[in-house]
């Protein structure tokens, strides 16, 4: 649970039959303050596990009573929506209780009184025309930073309302240095250190929109000077807005700290750039080189244990320089073993620029000179060339252990397993002539032209860390 929950048995109306009440109120501290805010935009952001997602379903509950009212529930895809344990989901835990009757087939909410809650999906900018002369009392973001400021702004154009309630937006967010939200929070936030600054969580500011430029101010007496023409011909000022941020974490919410204690283990373990991000609520933080993996985290030694299992990884990103492209990607593998004690050596890198058939060549070398005993992982374009050109590899491959899949998340998150293992101190690296070549490739990772080698350490990693043999294609 991400907000408290209590049921008291009660006595029927008339006579009848035992009802039951229930109540519902947010856990003291962020969910609190994010529930009882009066801006009219509140973005309620920070690490993962503060209790976002419960807070913003319990907003339109206030309104059920009200047959006028309709909230709406935003993310970027229909995917996101009914992703396991997310909006739809935990909706179900909460809406039911309070007399919710759900239509799943369009992923709306009914209320006995008339008054409904939707969930639906932005997914391209011009996804927002369908939503053209709507007027929604309450409109809900889930995950901001997921949507453009294209979205954003025209959804607020549709926050209008007819049924007595006024309108208004509540968001969340995970932190992102790179966002249109990052800039819309800044006053928010430390731009030193980019976290957010304890005095200021909750406290509105107000604006109005000229042109494409937001007007700021502590009040909205101080925006009286920004006018407009209304339908009369006159000039009036432009009606302001107020905003507001509210900071929450996972040691704010108590109910998932009790409930999964091993969730902050899980946070802690992740590498650097999304631990800040995701743990400390860190709106500053960028990749960059050297966040993702320093040589200084391995121990360089001379022996590999007896009892090691092996895995060796591919990228196969490889074409022959020209002088259009003097300095293309590269053909790369990587081996990479782990010890009977759960420690994870890395014993070899090697990497090439060749055609179709020196590829061919390059891989059953290097298989030959591994042994039967080292899986293989391979990526799979996506289309039917890749299809065509994995099923030639692996047929080549006759007698070896070979796995393939299609890559899935960008190259940061499939690199993050290895470099918090590495950064953990679980990390060894075989001595040899190819250290240096590695250490520099993953150390200029992710801002640097190539980055074959870490591809092909996420894979070789993979193959011997998580056991996924279960749901990849194999032969």
């Amino acid at each position: 649970m991400n907000a408290h929950t209590s049921i008291t048995p009660g006595i029927g109306h008339n006579g009848g039959p035992p009802i039951t009440e229930t109540t519902i109120k947010p856990q003291p501290g962020p969910q609190t303050e994010f529930l009882s805010s009066p801006a009219d935009i509140v973005i309620y952001g920070g690490g993962a596990g503060g209790g976002k997602t419960w807070g913003l379903l319990m907003e339109p509950l206030r309104h059920i009573g009200n047959p006028g009212f309709g909230a709406v529930f935003f993310r970027r895809s229909t995917v996101q929506i009914r992703n396991e344990g997310g909006l739809w989901d935990e909706s179900a835990v909460l809406y039911p209780q309070i007399g919710g009757s759900p239509k799943e087939h369009v992923l709306s909410w009914d209320f006995p009184t008339g008054a409904s809650v939707s969930f639906a999906h932005l997914e391209h900018d011009k996804t927002r025309f369908n939503w053209q002369g709507s007027q929604i009392p309450l409109i809900c973001f889930d995950e901001l930073t997921h949507f453009s400021a294209v979205q954003f702004w025209y959804m607020v154009s549709r926050n209008r309302s007819m049924c007595g309630v006024r309108p208004y937006i509540r968001a969340t967010c995970n932190p992102d240095a790179d966002s249109w939200v990052a800039e819309l929070i800044a006053w928010w936030i430390d731009q030193d250190t980019g976290l957010p600054i304890p005095e200021r969580s909750g406290v509105l500011r107000w604006f109005v929109r000229v042109g494409e430029d937001l007007k700021w101010a502590d009040s909205p007496d101080e925006l009286a000077c920004y006018t407009m023409i209304n339908d009369a011909g006159e000039q009036v000022p432009i009606p302001p807005k107020s905003l507001t941020f509210i900071p929450a974490k996972l040691t704010d919410n108590k109910a998932l700290m009790a409930a999964d204690p091993g969730y902050m283990a899980s946070l802690l373990a992740l590498p650097l750039v999304e631990r800040e991000r995701l743990l400390g609520g860190n709106w500053k933080i960028r990749p960059a080189a050297g966040l993702y993996f320093q040589r200084s985290w391995c121990r360089v030694v001379d022996a590999v244990p007896a009892g090691t299992v092996w895995g060796r990884g591919y990228d196969l990103a490889a074409t022959i320089p020209t002088p259009d492209n003097p300095d293309p990607d590269f053909l790369a593998s990587v081996r990479i073993g782990r010890t009977p004690d759960g420690r994870y050596i890395v014993t070899d890198c090697r990497t090439t620029r060749t055609s179709p058939a020196g590829m061919e060549r390059f891989i059953l070398n290097t298989a030959s000179e591994d042994g039967h005993s080292v899986e293989i992982s391979l990526p799979q374009d996506p289309g039917q060339a890749g299809k065509s050109q994995v099923a030639q590899l692996v047929k080549m491959l006759s007698g070896y252990t070979v796995r393939y899949s299609t890559e899935t998340g960008d190259k940061a998150t499939r690199f993050g397993p290895f470099s918090a293992q590495a950064e953990a101190g679980n990390v060894d690296v075989l001595r040899g002539v190819w250290n240096d070549g590695w250490f520099n490739a993953l150390e200029g990772f992710p801002v640097a032209k190539h980055d074959d080698e870490v591809d092909a350490t996420s894979r070789a990693f993979e193959i011997v860390s998580l056991n996924k043999a279960s749901i990849w294609d194999s032969m």
